[in-house]
């Protein structure tokens, strides 16, 4: 990872949200499925709240100005995707009241991921 990306990571990761916070504990330590989630991943010119390298996955995070950037993150998520991974994106609002909802979400993309890379041993989730 350049040197610039990884400044840029560390600051990112120095403000976490709230919504972020929460999650994160769900998904630090390998807590979900067994798996190493990581968080600020830079995935070409963009930054991944979380992703999951080995079975290729990122989570975003989306506040209330993210309804006035519709084009915006389509884009990023081309980008993202084009990049090999697949992405899934909640509200802050579901991560404060749903949050058990958002952990079975994400535990129903893991299940797509790990099929997904079953049918195509070539995927892989460099960035």
């Amino acid at each position: 990872m350049p040197r610039r990306s990884i400044i840029i990571a560390r600051k990112l990761r120095s403000r976490d949200t709230s919504p972020e916070e929460k999650l994160w504990e769900q998904l630090r330590d390998r807590r979900l499925e067994g798996l190493k989630f990581r968080r600020q991943v830079p995935i070409n010119r963009y930054f991944a709240d979380f992703a999951c390298l080995e079975i290729g996955i990122t989570i975003e995070l989306d506040g209330v100005q993210h309804a006035h950037m519709i084009e915006a993150d389509h884009a990023r998520r081309d980008v993202i995707e084009a990049h090999g991974f697949l992405e899934v994106r909640f509200t802050n609002i579901e991560i404060n009241e749903r949050l058990d909802w958002v952990v079975q979400e994400i535990r129903r993309v893991i299940d797509i991921a790990r099929a997904r890379d079953m049918r195509d041993p070539r995927l892989r989730w460099d960035v």
